[in-house]
């Protein structure tokens, strides 16, 4: 089994990318993929969009990656409600590792280290990434092997990503060569706005863009808010809406291009 390691990020918050991490695995999931949720931003959102409740002392991805690092990755991985979908789940712990880790060597490798041991365990491993450009952005950076960018059709959304393309230049060249943008996801589209058909033009019509576009926008759906409410991606929570529609679009759209 060839694992894909896929980084959900965006450096501006707001833009779909834990509920695109939850319901683009849980879509893979469905399809017979074997997925593994990586949560990591402090505030952990997927982990909760995922029902994963956890005991006080249970193990997560800050044991992995903190200045301690004493679990081991088995321990940290649990399994979900749904078949072929497991995570690691994220504490609020993990906010403090930046300065933590400070002056630890090799810190920007803490992840990469941490999943090594999952080679061959998964077809994807999916990674959720704080709303900003920290040491925890940079680990998952340093051990993906692509980026998937949601990108809210919105103007603050499109004037953001040039930023997070110089910032993944910078990787490639210095950290990780291998890191690639895999695609740009259109999230919280709607049609009847004039605001949201522009800046989807404008992602059809930018050179830089063009190329990674998905066919595929996630259009604005209250579903998809309410399923993570309930800790429920929207997939299996209402599988006849919008956004389960959308995002079992858009996880065929990632298998096509993976296989070209």
């Amino acid at each position: 089994m060839q694992t894909r390691s896929v980084a959900v990020a965006n450096e501006k918050g707001g833009v779909g990318k834990t509920v695109t991490v939850i319901n683009l695995g849980a879509a893979l999931s469905r399809l017979g993929k074997k997925v593994l949720i990586v949560d990591m931003d402090p505030q952990a959102n997927a982990t909760k969009g995922l029902g994963v409740e956890l005991a006080p002392e249970a193990p997560t991805i800050y044991d992995l990656v903190g200045p301690d690092g004493e679990a081991s990755t088995a321990e940290t991985i649990v399994a979900t409600k749904w078949a072929g979908l497991d995570a690691i789940p994220s504490h609020v712990d993990l906010s403090g590792a930046e300065v933590e880790l400070a002056d630890v060597a090799g810190r920007e490798n803490r992840l990469r280290d941490a999943l090594a041991t999952l080679d061959g365990q998964y077809d994807f491993i999916l990674l959720d990434t704080p709303p900003s450009l920290s040491l925890l952005t940079v680990n998952v950076f340093a051990y993906a092997r692509y980026v998937l960018v949601p990108c809210q059709t919105h103007p603050y959304a499109y004037g953001a990503l040039g930023e997070l393309f110089d910032t993944i230049a910078a990787v490639k060249a210095e950290i990780n060569p291998d890191i690639e943008v895999l695609g740009i996801l259109p999230t919280f589209f709607d049609a009847r706005t004039r605001v949201s058909q522009r800046i989807l033009q404008a992602l059809q019509d930018e050179p830089r863009y063009r190329p990674l576009l998905f066919k595929t926008a996630v259009r604005a759906n209250t579903t998809i808010a309410e399923s993570a409410d309930v800790g429920r991606p929207v997939v299996f929570f209402r599988k006849g809406s919008f956004g389960a529609m959308d995002y079992n679009d858009a996880a065929g759209e990632l298998l096509a291009r993976l296989a070209d």
